[in-house]
């Protein structure tokens, strides 16, 4: 049985390099950007004076994008005669490449009709423009982010997810320069491979991160205790735990509980193959939108899970075999487990003037669109196990958060990826009112946070598992929680 396919692109992670942020120019060839608006206007100069001349053409560039606290991002121009080139804001155009270029399938190409539309205010200028678009996401926080990970030698992504599904960062890396893709043919045909992939919106193999999902499933389907063997050999397949060598197998009665928290491949297959395909993923996408893909604002996220054969099966389970999905969905994931249930994600927050962006033109996308429900009976004891997790991490988090986690570690065929999937629970947190935010600068005084990180190159580490990265992902807590 096969639901869907995956929208995996090839990937070959590199090893990364420090990089800087070059700030944009304010003059692009013979245009010039005015109030900040990036409207422009061509000069024409002779020996006796100076003339500005306007031409009114049918042509229409698209809009700006601005992050949350509406610094421009990108802007574009007619450099290249009809065709509008995007120019970044200060540095922004590393930090933001994956998730905006046309290279990378970004938002200016997903939200191209949106920004095509033409602006209810006029511009002096010898063409129309677009509407533009206001994100959830913090240039700041991006930026920080996509810093520390190439200083820390990271490859892979990172997603910060706010409770009402608003994406605050999505950081990929390594990443590149957009500008010098499209004006330099050198530049192009150096970048490092996968450096045009938005590893946050990639399919890969999620590894134990799955078993937030079949954690639940066991639990609402009474499967709460089973026999663990640490190496079972059945029907010529064999599974093993990660610590099979370390002694103390088997376990007789290996509880729910002790299977999440000790990570345990076994028990996790037993269950899945004593319920079998056509129960598991009426379980996954009933309790958790798995199967189905999910329409948002920047693209869809669609899952993969293929089970030909009953090994195929029980290797679901812990997120190996045909299973697949992205870091956001993990993000969205994460926010179901801890609060009970899964939000769309989305990063558009507002549509906006492009002579004014304070000027609101249109609303964004819907904030707490719920997508899934853990039932109330079996949230209590995911928790439980997410906060033994989080607890043998050694990740520091001030006094009035809480922290819950899942690692996983994926084999894929581009090796090992490390996952950690994790909350900050704020103690004043108050996502049951469900609050709309017009303004998301005093977000962090009541509100949680769903931070995922994706290590793809564990090897220049040394590590062998996720349980090994909770230094890296301090980093992250850290910067996060730091603006």
């Amino acid at each position: 049985m096969i639901f869907r396919g995956t929208r995996l692109l090839p990937l070959l992670a590199a090893g990364a390099a420090a990089m800087s942020f070059p700030s944009c120019s304010a003059k692009v060839g013979q245009f010039e950007v005015l109030n900040g608006t990036g409207a422009v206007q061509q000069n024409t100069t002779t020996a006796a004076e100076t003339t500005t001349t306007t031409t009114t053409t049918a042509l229409v560039y698209r809009g700006n994008i601005y992050d949350t606290n509406l610094n421009l991002i990108t802007y574009g121009t007619y450099a290249k005669g009809e065709d509008d080139e995007r120019i970044y804001g200060e540095n922004c155009a590393y930090s933001f490449s994956n998730i905006i270029s046309e290279a990378s399938d970004g938002l200016d190409e997903s939200l191209k009709d949106l920004l095509k539309t033409v602006n209810p205010t006029s511009i002096t200028a010898d063409h129309e423009v677009g509407r533009s678009v206001r994100l959830t996401i913090d240039s700041d926080i991006q930026t920080a982010l996509c810093s520390y990970m190439a200083n820390m030698g990271m490859s892979g992504s990172i997603v910060v997810l706010r409770t009402d599904g608003s994406i605050l960062a999505e950081v990929s890396y390594p990443n590149y320069d957009p500008e010098l893709y499209f004006s330099d043919e050198e530049y192009r045909n150096s970048l490092w491979s996968g450096a045009l992939e938005n590893k946050a919106f990639m399919n890969a193999s999620p590894g134990s991160c799955f078993k937030i999902m079949s954690e639940v499933i066991a639990d609402k389907n009474g499967i709460t205790c089973l026999y663990d063997d640490g190496e079972w050999t059945d029907s010529g397949a064999t599974i093993v735990n990660w610590d099979h060598e370390t002694g103390g197998y088997p376990i007789p009665e290996r509880t729910l509980y002790s299977a999440f928290v000790n990570s345990s491949n076994i028990f996790f297959a037993k269950v899945y193959d004593k319920l079998g395909t056509e129960k598991v993923l009426d379980e996954l996408n009933g309790l958790f939108h798995f199967c189905d893909p999910v329409s948002c604002d920047f693209g869809t996220i669609e899952n993969q899970i293929k089970i030909e054969c009953l090994d195929d099966l029980r290797r679901s389970a812990f997120g190996q075999s045909h299973v697949k999905t992205c870091p956001i969905y993990l993000a969205a994931l994460g926010r179901e487990a801890v609060f009970g249930d899964m939000v769309k994600p989305f990063v558009v927050q507002q549509i906006v003037d492009t002579t004014d962006p304070s000027k609101e033109c249109a609303k964004g996308s819907s904030p707490y669109e719920t997508i899934a429900s853990i039932p109330a009976e079996y949230r209590q004891n995911l928790l439980d196990c997410m906060g033994a997790v989080a607890g043998n991490l050694g990740i520091y988090v001030p006094e009035n958060y809480e922290f819950y986690a899942k690692t996983g570690t994926a084999e894929t065929g581009r090796g090992d990826f490390l996952y950690i999937t994790g909350c900050l629970k704020n103690a004043a947190d108050r996502t049951g009112e469900k609050i709309k935010y017009t303004d998301y600068s005093n977000y962090g005084s009541d509100g949680s946070y769903i931070i995922v990180m994706q290590l793809q190159n564990p090897a220049d580490f040394g590590f062998d598992f996720a349980s090994q990265t909770g230094y890296l992902y301090q980093g992250i807590v850290n910067t996060v929680l730091s603006y």
